[in-house]
């Protein structure tokens, strides 16, 4: 399991979401990368160093440090698609590979390189600028569909990474709570929200969500 590409965006016009920029067109770089843990949502602020989040409500922050997405899952798109997929072109920070990113679970923990180890957290969701970054009508709903939505992590120790670094999981949590039952839950399969309050590391958002779930399904007494 290792990197193949470490991705840094470049900033470019969002005209799909009414903002004036994204960050979504993420390019490998050569040489080492800091990680660094970004602190709360709000202020653009994401895990590796030279990055940054435009959208900065729904985007960035402790829980969206950093985003990974499997070359497994991209090759499966490039033949979907029948179009060429580079590297960090889903807008992933770390494109990876032999690693089932998707299948991971909340809270498995990934040591990247000497020093950096990074949490699972969450899913990613689709966006219409995810959409229109990608040209591909009905995106939205297809990448819903296929349930390949690649992983957020929060930075736990902080360090340098570059491409080619090999990825170990260093801890899997007792549960099976994994990244794509998460994002399952998020979109179009709600009764599956009460599954995810077995994972401690579900950011607090999802976890609110989760206990409304619950709580809409406890009958009266």
């Amino acid at each position: 399991m290792k990197l193949l590409s470490v991705n840094i965006g470049h900033p470019r016009p969002n005209p799909w979401k009414g903002l004036r920029l994204t960050g979504i067109d993420k390019r490998p770089v050569d040489g080492p990368v800091a990680v660094t843990a970004p602190g709360p949502k709000g202020t653009g602020a994401v895990g590796l160093a030279g990055d940054r989040v435009h959208d900065v409500k729904h985007h960035g922050g402790v829980d969206q440090a950093v985003y990974a997405y499997a070359r497994e899952d991209l090759d499966t798109w490039e033949a979907e698609l029948a179009r060429t997929l580079p590297n960090g072109v889903f807008g992933e920070n770390l494109t990876t590979l032999g690693l089932d990113v998707n299948g991971a679970l909340i809270g498995e923990r990934w040591r990247i390189g000497r020093d950096v180890v990074l949490e699972v957290s969450c899913a990613r969701i689709p966006c219409s600028t995810f959409q229109g970054w990608l040209e591909q009508e009905g995106w939205v709903k297809r990448f819903t569909k296929a349930a390949r939505p690649g992983a957020y992590l929060r930075v736990i120790e902080p360090g340098e990474i570059s491409a080619g670094d090999l990825v170990e999981v260093v801890h899997r949590p007792g549960h099976e709570v994994t990244v794509e039952l998460v994002f399952r839950a998020m979109t179009s399969e709600p009764h599956l929200l009460p599954r995810l309050l077995a994972a401690d590391a579900l950011p607090q958002g999802e976890r609110r969500r989760a206990l409304r779930r619950v709580n809409a399904q406890t009958p009266e007494e």
